[in-house]
């Protein structure tokens, strides 16, 4: 069994700390079970670990968060990367013809599809594997799992059985977010939580893109990635499949999409810099800034403070806050990288043609950020803390806290952190975009060969 996690999405209802470059799912809000803080994917692929599973599978993902994963997972993860988003059933395809073209695996395998960012204890994850029976002694086309409820909740899918064999639940159709009158009549029914796990043969998907007239090879559907129909698998294929079973799963299992769910599982209320008086109740701060947040005499309340803005909320409330940010927009004031992080500081436009954008920027230990040039901006760099070597037009030099580095338009130039590396940038130019960059090399080897830069 091969399994595919789903990395997709951006982010609302966790704003601010979620943004456009960084989902729900990268957020370091956990404790792990030594008590350092932790983001939801690093923590499920611990769990794989824990079950034999991470070995079996990859990671389907957009090209914007490609450096988060490989920053909070290592460059050892394997990823299947889409050029753009296109919901699920285009990530799902273009994985499927992964396995079949690239990695060689048998049509005959059986393929599980899940999120990336369910709350679940590591039984969750056996229960998985079982799909694998499942799919096999019911002769299915899709076998899913299930969570049996705990209460009527208007905010999850529903899975309504036909009738239950020994090991699994025939599926008669799903219901999407009833009412709770509706969910308690699902749940006497014996419905189920869709969790949004679900497995098939790889012939079956491959067989559906035959149909579509799509490739099946994945070099070809990649260059095709641009006119696969923007819809989710759902709606394009479990919708117009007739035999599809399910298994239950007993155990604990959430969804930690907005602040009220997220707050609950938070082994500390307060994460940053924070003060919270005593008789605050039921409240949380997350604070992702270098000035402190105090909260005073208050209950049932989240306060989340970032570079991209502040957000205080009743926790009831708070997945309100999709529909209210719907037409706001920015550029994230806040991203993780494959060699570490930065923050936007400040951004000016001076007049018409000219822009000034200052950022933090820490490039972690033994990493390096790519050997590169700009188009329409110069750059400085101000060296705050660390050491490491940089590499301008092909010179090598050594730099260190206190040093200043000028970078012109189109100058060559990348850096490497011997130890973590911290230093203020001001970009200065006529249009201040993340695209503005062309990478010249990726690796440090390939500088140190190029410009006998020292081991």
């Amino acid at each position: 069994m091969k399994l595919v996690l789903l990395s997709g999405g951006s982010g609302k209802r966790l704003w601010p700390l979620s943004n456009d470059s960084r989902s729900k799912q990268f957020l370091k809000v956990l404790e792990n079970k030594n008590n350092q803080l932790e983001s939801m994917v690093q923590r499920v692929w611990n769990q794989l670990k824990s079950v034999g599973l991470d070995t079996s599978t990859i990671i389907a993902t957009s090209k914007s968060q490609v450096d988060m994963i490989q920053n909070q997972l290592g460059f050892d993860v394997p990823l299947v990367v889409e050029p753009e988003r296109r919901d699920t059933f285009p990530a799902i395809a273009l994985a499927a013809t992964y396995l079949y073209s690239v990695k060689g695996i048998s049509l005959n395998e059986v393929i599980g599809i899940l999120p990336v960012d369910p709350f679940v204890d590591d039984e969750f994850f056996k229960r998985v594997i079982d799909l694998e029976k499942t799919l096999s002694s019911s002769n299915s086309q899709l076998a899913l799992v299930g969570v049996n409820p705990t209460y009527p909740s208007s905010k999850y899918g529903y899975i309504v059985p036909e009738y239950v064999e020994d090991n699994y639940i025939k599926v008669s159709h799903f219901k999407e977010k009833p009412s709770e009158n509706q969910a308690e009549e699902l749940i006497k029914n014996n419905a189920l939580w869709n969790c949004g796990v679900f497995a098939f043969k790889l012939e079956y998907i491959i067989s559906i893109l035959q149909e579509k007239e799509m490739p099946i090879q994945y070099e070809e559907l990649l260059k095709k990635y641009s006119s696969l129909p923007k819809k989710s698998f759902d709606y394009e294929v479990v919708e117009k499949t007739d035999k599809i079973v399910a298994t239950s799963y007993d155990g604990f299992w959430k969804d930690l999409g907005t602040w009220n769910t997220l707050t609950e599982e938070m082994g500390t209320n307060i994460i940053g810099k924070g003060i919270l008086s005593e008789d605050s109740k039921n409240t949380h701060i997350v604070n992702e800034l270098d000035i402190p947040v105090t909260v005073i005499g208050t209950s049932d309340l989240v306060v989340a403070a970032s570079p991209d803005g502040i957000l205080v909320s009743e926790k009831q409330a708070s997945p309100r806050i999709k529909t209210l940010l719907q037409d706001f927009e920015q550029r994230p004031m806040y991203e993780e990288r494959r060699w570490g992080w930065y923050k936007v500081l400040d951004y000016t436009k001076i007049e018409q043609d000219y822009e000034v954008l200052t950022k933090r920027i820490c490039v972690e230990s033994g990493k390096n950020i790519s050997y590169q040039k700009h188009y329409k901006r110069s750059e400085t760099w101000t060296i705050i803390k660390g050491h490491g070597e940089f590499v301008l037009n092909g010179k090598v030099s050594y730099i260190k806290a206190g040093d200043v580095l000028k970078i012109p338009v189109g100058a060559e130039h990348g850096i490497k952190a011997i130890s973590d590396l911290e230093f203020i940038e001001v970009q200065t130019g006529t249009e201040l975009i993340e695209e503005d960059i062309f990478r010249i090399f990726m690796t440090w080897e390939e500088v140190k060969r190029e410009y006998s830069v020292a081991p």
